[in-house]
């Protein structure tokens, strides 16, 4: 038996804990804020939308935090996803690069995402919650939370973005076959919703605009709880399973990455993948370039401003330092629907700020061009926000060959395009186009921000 045959058998190879960044980290994170007193918010204040134990994950500062049998139990259903080398790629790049990819599309539904659907379902479950709200904007958060909901039996209210709604049916028939109830965002269903559509009724929704409504649903019941895909530190945590397995598939590699690359919407898939890499290099380990690749058309990192914002349109939640173009920013309709927040994490958000981190933004076409290149040499063909990923991947492999060096490339390839094939459709046909966004809405939208002296 092959030793890569003996580790996926192997189950003890899949992590006992999730990794805590802040705990490694120089400085701490600048603290969430109350939106009414500005002052720093303590666990209570968020107890209306979460269980305290996820609570308890978002304040933590320990480096370790131990996942639950029962959500491990689960994971094993997929957990370790492989990891392979992209020896076609390097081949028909024709570069010295040595390319590996973290493959998360193995998860039953498709992505990453499961690495907290799963666990926020299980914490929830244990609080006593019968029913959970969330939005989602391609669907693949909400299809993974439809997929957590129904092992744990709680009932799944999603709110999709509308224009994902209408590009992407098969995601939310996926929901809709794993139980949950998936509504078009603007909807008529709660009152942040009717009130946009009063200003505007084509209005092609914002994952802003779906966590408020979702955020207004869960705070009218007491049996009801709200349920965040990315952004929230203990979302980016329970993606760390990702990165601390590729840690280990590495070293069975007997190689190390030089360059991490993961796609940046909210920030959970990139940090997943980077997160450990970047905690074992503070730690005195080798160091790494760790690229968070963002749309174009929603430049979070590379053109938003650091500052206190909303995490939603309609001014529900706390106050969160991070990069943002503006919480009443309505990003164009690319069909990376994932990666069109009108934030980075927090905590993603202060890496960059530390330096450790870097970003890049890319128009969808060349993401796509890319996409098809690795589908007909790798055989997987990857979702629209994966793309991302791949596109800078590639561009790191041709600058090595620019530069006659050998470096070792990281990607975490975040989920496959099995129900994304109308982009690809549209992308053959010609009629994908570079979107961007509105620099007048832009202006507006930061000029909006809260004013909040420095903490």
């Amino acid at each position: 038996m092959s030793e890569t045959v003996k580790y996926l058998l192997d189950e003890s190879r899949m992590p006992k804990y999730w990794y805590n960044l802040v705990a490694d980290l120089p400085k701490p994170p600048p603290p969430v804020l109350h939106p009414g007193t500005l002052q720093p918010i303590g666990p209570d204040d968020l107890s209306p939308l979460f269980p305290m134990s996820l609570i308890m994950q978002e304040v933590s500062a320990e480096r370790e935090i131990e996942i639950p049998e029962p959500v491990r139990s689960i994971y094993r259903q997929w957990r370790p996803s492989p990891l392979y080398r992209a020896r076609r790629l390097e081949k028909a790049l024709d570069t010295p690069a040595r390319i590996y990819y973290k493959y998360e599309g193995v998860s039953p539904a498709g992505s990453h995402k499961p690495n907290t659907a799963v666990a926020q379902a299980f914490y929830n479950k244990e609080a006593g919650i019968s029913r959970i709200s969330t939005e989602t904007g391609a669907g693949q958060w909400g299809s993974s939370l439809a997929f957590a909901g129904a092992l744990f039996g709680i009932e799944v209210h999603v709110f999709m973005v509308r224009v994902s709604y209408q590009q992407k049916p098969y995601r939310r028939a996926l929901m809709e076959t794993y139980g949950a109830r998936c509504v078009a965002s603007p909807s008529e269903e709660t009152a942040s919703g009717r009130e946009v559509l009063a200003r505007r009724p084509d209005h092609p929704g914002s994952l802003g605009i779906a966590i408020s409504e979702a955020v207004e649903i869960a705070a009218q019941r007491d049996d009801t709880n709200y349920a965040l895909g990315s952004v929230l530190n203990h979302v980016l945590l329970h993606q760390t399973v990702t990165g601390l397995e590729a840690l280990a598939q590495m070293e069975m590699a007997d190689d190390y990455p030089d360059v991490v690359v993961g796609c940046a919407g909210g920030g959970s898939n990139f940090a997943g993948i980077a997160f450990p890499f970047i905690g074992a290099q503070l730690r005195g380990g080798p160091k790494v370039r760790a690229v968070a690749v963002e749309p174009a058309a929603c430049p979070t990192l590379t053109r938003g401003r650091y500052a206190y914002d909303f995490g939603d349109t309609a001014h529900l939640t706390p106050l969160v330092k991070m990069h943002t173009l503006g919480s009443t920013f309505t990003a164009p309709g690319f069909h990376a629907g994932g990666l069109r927040y009108h934030g980075m994490a927090p905590l993603v958000s202060h890496v960059e700020k530390l330096g450790l981190i870097e970003a890049r933004a890319y128009h969808q076409t060349r993401c796509f061009e890319a996409g098809v290149q690795f589908a007909r040499v790798e055989g997987i063909l990857p979702a629209p926000e994966s793309n991302h990923a791949v596109r800078a991947a590639i561009d790191e492999a041709l600058r090595c060959k620019e530069e006659g060096v050998s470096r070792a490339i990281l990607l975490n390839l975040s989920g496959h395009g099995h129900f994304d094939m109308q982009a690809y459709m549209d992308y053959f046909a010609g009629k994908l186009s570079d979107q961007n966004y509105d620099e007048a809405e832009l202006a507006m939208a930061l000029a909006g921000l809260p004013s909040v002296a420095e903490v």
